[in-house]
């Protein structure tokens, strides 16, 4: 059984805390990448205390040349080294991994970033335990801005939950949900960013055609979208009523917005989430 946990985010903007844990990341793809910079920028822990593994050598050279920290191949000497293990692998190589690594987990707390895949499926892998954490972040860490979703196994204790969201604190903001959202947290989060940088891209498109320079549209177009954001978060006010705000009665946004309405804007962006959610339980059979 999973606990079943209250939604919480953490704002952006609360100081990191230091931990002495080790942490091993097994994949230094971008998402770990972005992790470990994060780590390393908010100070949460030394580069002596992070070790990262890739069958890329490519990967473990940029890693080891940017961040100071330990890199190898060797998956079992880096589990059996750490605290904390971050399975930063794509949902279609965490069998081979679990299956090469595991009840070496065993010891440590687990947090997986595959998309799909249940706690329960990790944990079974692992001689049963359920310190298993499963995480949900997205693209925007790269910049500090990312969004992550947590869902605990029954056996994460609350010091092992304050660390996980020590962790993803550093790379942006942390919300907890039941596992059995995570799906649709990863339709909407996870795959999220993709739809806006199409949206962004769409908007500056628009620009160019109404005779704007490409650099020009591309800037309004991005800020345009970061700033609506961060209004959203900061005012707490429902963005429908944001919308009203900007829609003078017969003027240029009501006309853009009914363009959109006849377009099937809002219902593509919902269908969007639904089959990136679908998506996700399939990864995860």
């Amino acid at each position: 059984m999973v606990r079943v946990h209250t939604a919480l985010v953490r704002e952006r903007g609360v100081p990191n805390q230091t931990i002495t844990s080790k942490i091993t990341f097994i994949g230094g793809g971008q998402m770990a990448e972005a992790m470990i910079g994060g780590l390393l920028s908010g100070q949460v822990c030394s580069a002596e205390s992070i070790w990262a593994t890739d069958p890329v050598s490519d990967r473990r050279d940029r890693l080891k040349s940017q961040f100071g920290i330990l890199v190898g191949s060797a998956n079992r000497e880096a589990v059996a080294w750490a605290d904390v293990v971050v399975l930063a692998v794509k949902p279609q190589t965490l069998p081979a991994v679990l299956s090469e690594l595991g009840p070496t987990l065993a010891h440590a707390l687990v947090i997986s970033i595959a998309a799909g895949v249940t706690i329960r499926a990790i944990a079974e892998q692992i001689a049963g335990t359920m310190r298993v954490i499963r995480a949900m972040p997205n693209v925007p860490a790269l910049v500090r801005e990312g969004m992550t979703a947590l869902a605990l196994g029954s056996a994460v204790s609350e010091d092992d939950s304050r660390l996980a969201r020590t962790v993803f604190e550093s790379v942006g903001r942390v919300v907890l949900v039941e596992e059995r959202l995570m799906d649709a947290v990863t339709g909407l989060s996870g795959s999220g960013p993709a739809y806006i940088f199409q949206a962004i891209e769409a908007l500056a498109d628009g620009g160019v055609m109404m005779g704007l320079p490409r650099q020009t549209a591309e800037l309004l177009a991005a800020q345009t979208v970061l700033g609506a954001a961060r209004l959203v978060l900061e005012s707490g006010v429902h963005p429908a009523q944001l919308k009203d705000r900007v829609a003078s009665p017969g003027g240029t946004t009501i006309a853009g917005l009914h363009q959109l309405e006849q377009g099937g804007f809002r219902a593509a962006l919902m269908a969007a989430v639904e089959a990136a959610t679908t998506r996700s339980k399939e990864l995860g059979r």
